[in-house]
Protein backbone atom coordinates (compact mmCIF):
# COMPACT_ATOMS: atom_id res chain seq x y z
CA UNK A 1 0.00 0.00 0.00
CA UNK A 2 1.00 3.73 -0.47
CA UNK A 3 1.67 5.89 -3.09
CA UNK A 4 4.54 4.93 -6.01
CA UNK A 5 5.60 7.60 -8.55
CA UNK A 6 7.68 7.32 -11.92
CA UNK A 7 8.85 9.71 -14.29
CA UNK A 8 9.11 8.15 -17.82
CA UNK A 9 12.88 7.70 -19.20
CA UNK A 10 14.13 10.90 -22.37
CA UNK A 11 12.39 11.97 -24.40
CA UNK A 12 9.17 10.92 -23.04
CA UNK A 13 9.77 12.73 -20.01
CA UNK A 14 9.10 15.96 -22.39
CA UNK A 15 5.82 14.48 -22.67
CA UNK A 16 5.04 12.85 -19.18
CA UNK A 17 5.39 14.48 -16.08
CA UNK A 18 4.59 10.95 -14.02
CA UNK A 19 3.03 7.95 -13.84
CA UNK A 20 1.55 7.03 -10.48
CA UNK A 21 -0.16 4.23 -8.36
CA UNK A 22 -2.08 5.18 -4.86
CA UNK A 23 -3.13 2.28 -3.13
CA UNK A 24 -4.59 4.24 0.20
CA UNK A 25 -7.20 3.97 2.82
CA UNK A 26 -10.32 6.11 2.17
CA UNK A 27 -10.10 9.88 4.42
CA UNK A 28 -12.61 10.97 6.20
CA UNK A 29 -14.63 13.35 4.08
CA UNK A 30 -16.51 11.73 0.98
CA UNK A 31 -16.09 14.60 -1.73
CA UNK A 32 -12.96 16.54 -2.87
CA UNK A 33 -12.73 19.59 -5.13
CA UNK A 34 -9.44 18.82 -7.78
CA UNK A 35 -8.11 22.19 -9.03
CA UNK A 36 -7.78 22.18 -12.55
CA UNK A 37 -4.51 21.83 -14.53
CA UNK A 38 -3.38 22.25 -18.13
CA UNK A 39 -2.07 18.86 -19.56
CA UNK A 40 -4.96 16.15 -18.30
CA UNK A 41 -4.24 12.80 -17.92
CA UNK A 42 -5.39 8.61 -17.74
CA UNK A 43 -6.97 7.38 -14.57
CA UNK A 44 -7.47 3.44 -14.21
CA UNK A 45 -9.39 2.80 -11.17
CA UNK A 46 -8.69 -0.30 -9.76
CA UNK A 47 -11.38 -0.49 -6.91
CA UNK A 48 -14.67 0.07 -9.18
CA UNK A 49 -15.10 -0.30 -12.91
CA UNK A 50 -16.40 3.32 -12.81
CA UNK A 51 -15.26 6.80 -12.84
CA UNK A 52 -17.44 9.15 -11.22
CA UNK A 53 -17.51 12.77 -11.31
CA UNK A 54 -19.65 16.02 -9.52
CA UNK A 55 -20.64 19.24 -10.90
CA UNK A 56 -21.20 21.83 -8.58
CA UNK A 57 -24.64 20.85 -7.79
CA UNK A 58 -23.44 17.26 -7.16
CA UNK A 59 -24.91 15.85 -10.72
CA UNK A 60 -23.22 12.96 -11.30
CA UNK A 61 -21.16 11.82 -14.38
CA UNK A 62 -20.33 8.14 -14.69
CA UNK A 63 -17.50 6.64 -16.78
CA UNK A 64 -15.79 3.63 -17.23
CA UNK A 65 -13.16 2.62 -14.79
CA UNK A 66 -10.22 3.39 -17.40
CA UNK A 67 -10.73 7.19 -19.07
CA UNK A 68 -9.06 9.77 -20.47
CA UNK A 69 -9.32 12.99 -18.83
CA UNK A 70 -8.59 15.99 -20.63
CA UNK A 71 -7.74 19.24 -19.59
CA UNK A 72 -9.71 20.81 -17.28
CA UNK A 73 -10.07 24.65 -17.16
CA UNK A 74 -12.42 24.47 -14.05
CA UNK A 75 -12.53 22.56 -11.15
CA UNK A 76 -15.03 19.68 -10.63
CA UNK A 77 -16.05 16.78 -7.82
CA UNK A 78 -14.45 13.47 -6.67
CA UNK A 79 -15.88 10.10 -4.65
CA UNK A 80 -12.62 9.40 -2.57
CA UNK A 81 -14.62 6.42 -1.91
CA UNK A 82 -13.72 5.12 -5.62
CA UNK A 83 -10.33 6.46 -5.15
CA UNK A 84 -8.54 4.35 -2.78
CA UNK A 85 -6.71 1.96 -5.14
CA UNK A 86 -5.92 3.67 -8.92
CA UNK A 87 -3.16 4.36 -11.32
CA UNK A 88 -2.52 7.46 -13.54
CA UNK A 89 -0.80 9.15 -15.95
CA UNK A 90 0.31 12.96 -15.76
CA UNK A 91 0.79 14.60 -18.90
CA UNK A 92 2.70 18.02 -19.42
CA UNK A 93 0.70 20.08 -21.39
CA UNK A 94 0.34 19.30 -25.13
CA UNK A 95 1.96 16.01 -24.37
CA UNK A 96 -1.35 14.02 -24.80
CA UNK A 97 -1.72 14.73 -28.06
CA UNK A 98 1.51 12.63 -29.03
CA UNK A 99 -0.29 9.10 -28.22
CA UNK A 100 -3.73 9.36 -28.65
CA UNK A 101 -3.66 11.36 -31.93
CA UNK A 102 -6.97 13.30 -31.27
CA UNK A 103 -7.99 16.65 -31.50
CA UNK A 104 -7.39 17.74 -27.38
CA UNK A 105 -9.71 20.29 -27.33
CA UNK A 106 -12.71 18.02 -28.23
CA UNK A 107 -11.13 16.54 -24.71
CA UNK A 108 -11.33 19.71 -23.08
CA UNK A 109 -13.35 19.33 -19.32
CA UNK A 110 -14.70 16.20 -19.64
CA UNK A 111 -13.80 12.50 -18.91
CA UNK A 112 -14.04 9.92 -22.12
CA UNK A 113 -13.50 6.18 -21.62
CA UNK A 114 -10.33 4.99 -22.58
CA UNK A 115 -11.85 1.95 -24.61
CA UNK A 116 -14.39 4.35 -26.28
CA UNK A 117 -11.36 6.85 -27.19
CA UNK A 118 -9.06 4.33 -28.83
CA UNK A 119 -11.25 0.88 -29.41
CA UNK A 120 -9.26 -2.30 -29.33
CA UNK A 121 -6.17 -1.04 -28.86
CA UNK A 122 -7.08 -0.01 -25.17
CA UNK A 123 -8.75 -3.78 -24.54
CA UNK A 124 -7.20 -5.50 -21.42
CA UNK A 125 -5.41 -3.17 -20.16
CA UNK A 126 -7.44 -2.60 -17.14
CA UNK A 127 -7.56 -6.82 -16.40
CA UNK A 128 -3.77 -6.30 -16.77
CA UNK A 129 -2.99 -4.23 -14.20
CA UNK A 130 -6.31 -5.99 -12.22
CA UNK A 131 -3.67 -9.08 -12.70
CA UNK A 132 -0.52 -7.23 -11.51
CA UNK A 133 0.04 -7.05 -7.43
CA UNK A 134 3.04 -5.36 -7.09
CA UNK A 135 2.97 -2.02 -7.67
CA UNK A 136 5.99 -1.48 -9.23
CA UNK A 137 5.64 -3.87 -11.35
CA UNK A 138 1.74 -2.04 -11.95
CA UNK A 139 3.66 0.80 -13.24
CA UNK A 140 6.12 -0.83 -15.50
CA UNK A 141 2.73 -2.26 -17.45
CA UNK A 142 1.10 1.19 -17.59
CA UNK A 143 4.58 2.81 -19.14
CA UNK A 144 5.09 0.00 -21.51
CA UNK A 145 1.41 0.18 -22.53
CA UNK A 146 1.84 3.62 -23.13
CA UNK A 147 5.35 3.84 -24.81
CA UNK A 148 4.27 1.41 -27.31
CA UNK A 149 1.78 4.09 -28.65
CA UNK A 150 4.20 6.94 -29.43
CA UNK A 151 7.10 5.49 -31.30
CA UNK A 152 7.89 9.25 -32.06
CA UNK A 153 7.46 11.27 -28.56
CA UNK A 154 7.87 14.94 -30.08
CA UNK A 155 5.27 17.53 -29.17
CA UNK A 156 4.79 19.73 -32.22
CA UNK A 157 7.62 21.80 -32.53
CA UNK A 158 6.07 25.24 -32.36
CA UNK A 159 3.60 24.24 -29.73
CA UNK A 160 6.17 23.26 -27.50
CA UNK A 161 8.02 26.50 -28.34
CA UNK A 162 5.03 28.91 -27.41
CA UNK A 163 4.28 26.24 -23.95
CA UNK A 164 7.55 27.36 -23.07
CA UNK A 165 7.55 31.02 -23.15
CA UNK A 166 3.96 31.35 -21.81
CA UNK A 167 4.89 28.34 -18.77
CA UNK A 168 8.06 30.55 -17.76
CA UNK A 169 6.63 34.02 -18.39
CA UNK A 170 2.59 33.47 -18.19
CA UNK A 171 1.53 36.81 -19.40
CA UNK A 172 -1.08 37.38 -22.19
CA UNK A 173 0.82 40.40 -23.67
CA UNK A 174 3.50 38.21 -24.95
CA UNK A 175 1.22 36.33 -27.04
CA UNK A 176 1.31 38.68 -30.09
CA UNK A 177 5.12 37.86 -30.38
CA UNK A 178 4.73 34.60 -29.88
CA UNK A 179 2.54 34.17 -32.80
CA UNK A 180 4.46 36.21 -34.59
CA UNK A 181 7.66 34.50 -34.30
CA UNK A 182 6.03 31.13 -34.81
CA UNK A 183 5.74 32.38 -38.73
CA UNK A 184 2.00 32.06 -39.11
CA UNK A 185 -1.17 33.77 -39.40
CA UNK A 186 -3.18 34.25 -35.55
CA UNK A 187 -5.75 32.49 -36.85
CA UNK A 188 -3.32 29.20 -37.99
CA UNK A 189 -1.46 30.01 -34.58
CA UNK A 190 -4.73 29.44 -32.26
CA UNK A 191 -6.47 26.96 -34.10
CA UNK A 192 -3.20 24.61 -33.58
CA UNK A 193 -2.39 25.73 -29.70
CA UNK A 194 -5.83 24.72 -29.05
CA UNK A 195 -5.86 21.41 -31.02
CA UNK A 196 -2.50 20.19 -29.45
CA UNK A 197 -3.13 21.87 -25.59
CA UNK A 198 -6.56 21.95 -25.46
CA UNK A 199 -6.95 25.51 -24.55
CA UNK A 200 -5.84 28.65 -26.16
CA UNK A 201 -2.92 30.72 -25.48
CA UNK A 202 -4.78 32.98 -23.50
CA UNK A 203 -6.17 31.07 -21.33
CA UNK A 204 -3.51 28.56 -21.15
CA UNK A 205 -1.45 32.19 -19.55
CA UNK A 206 -4.20 32.93 -17.25
CA UNK A 207 -4.23 29.00 -16.16
CA UNK A 208 -0.37 29.23 -15.92
CA UNK A 209 -0.79 32.52 -13.51
CA UNK A 210 -3.67 30.66 -11.28
CA UNK A 211 -1.27 27.53 -10.85
CA UNK A 212 1.41 30.01 -9.47
CA UNK A 213 -1.26 31.44 -7.11
CA UNK A 214 -1.65 27.70 -6.38
CA UNK A 215 1.91 26.33 -5.99
CA UNK A 216 2.85 29.79 -3.64
CA UNK A 217 -0.26 29.82 -1.34
CA UNK A 218 -0.69 26.14 -0.63
CA UNK A 219 1.65 25.94 1.92
CA UNK A 220 2.07 29.23 3.36
CA UNK A 221 0.16 29.59 6.88
CA UNK A 222 -0.17 33.36 6.73
CA UNK A 223 -0.27 34.82 2.80
CA UNK A 224 -0.22 38.36 1.83
CA UNK A 225 -2.38 38.41 -0.75
CA UNK A 226 -1.94 42.07 -2.32
CA UNK A 227 2.20 40.64 -2.88
CA UNK A 228 0.65 37.56 -3.86
CA UNK A 229 -1.23 39.01 -6.53
CA UNK A 230 2.22 41.35 -7.95
CA UNK A 231 4.23 38.44 -7.84
CA UNK A 232 2.30 36.34 -10.00
CA UNK A 233 1.42 38.96 -12.67
CA UNK A 234 -2.07 40.06 -11.49
CA UNK A 235 -3.33 43.73 -12.21
CA UNK A 236 -4.41 44.42 -8.52
CA UNK A 237 -5.93 42.09 -5.36
CA UNK A 238 -9.81 41.78 -7.30
CA UNK A 239 -7.97 40.55 -10.27
CA UNK A 240 -6.58 38.02 -8.54
CA UNK A 241 -10.15 37.08 -7.12
CA UNK A 242 -11.67 36.86 -9.88
CA UNK A 243 -8.99 34.67 -11.59
CA UNK A 244 -8.75 32.10 -8.98
CA UNK A 245 -12.64 31.78 -8.62
CA UNK A 246 -12.62 31.13 -12.37
CA UNK A 247 -10.59 28.24 -12.50
CA UNK A 248 -11.12 27.04 -8.90
CA UNK A 249 -14.82 27.79 -8.00
CA UNK A 250 -13.88 29.29 -4.88
CA UNK A 251 -12.13 32.44 -3.74
CA UNK A 252 -8.57 32.47 -3.04
CA UNK A 253 -9.18 32.58 0.81
CA UNK A 254 -11.89 29.97 0.35
CA UNK A 255 -8.64 27.99 -0.72
CA UNK A 256 -6.50 28.70 2.54
CA UNK A 257 -9.02 27.57 4.90
CA UNK A 258 -10.17 24.75 3.11
CA UNK A 259 -6.95 23.18 2.00
CA UNK A 260 -5.88 19.58 2.45
CA UNK A 261 -2.67 18.14 2.51
CA UNK A 262 -2.43 17.62 -1.33
CA UNK A 263 -2.79 21.43 -3.45
CA UNK A 264 -4.75 20.35 -5.60
CA UNK A 265 -7.48 18.58 -3.66
CA UNK A 266 -9.71 20.69 -1.13
CA UNK A 267 -11.90 18.28 1.04
CA UNK A 268 -15.65 19.45 1.03
CA UNK A 269 -17.39 16.93 3.21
Amino acid sequence: MGFHAIVPPPPFDRLIASIWDWDCPAPGHRLERILPTPGGGLIVNLLEDETRIYDDDLGCQRRPGAVVSGPYTRSFIIDTAEQVKVMGIVFRPGGAWPFFRERIDTLSNRDIGLEDLLGARAHGLRETLLNTPCPHRRLAVLQQWLLRRAPEAEPHPLVASALHRLTHQPDVTRIGAIVSDSGLSAPRFGRLFQEHVGMGAKQYARMQRFRTVVTQVSRQARVEWALVAADCGFYDQPHLVREFRAFAGMTPGDYVRKRGEHANHVPIA
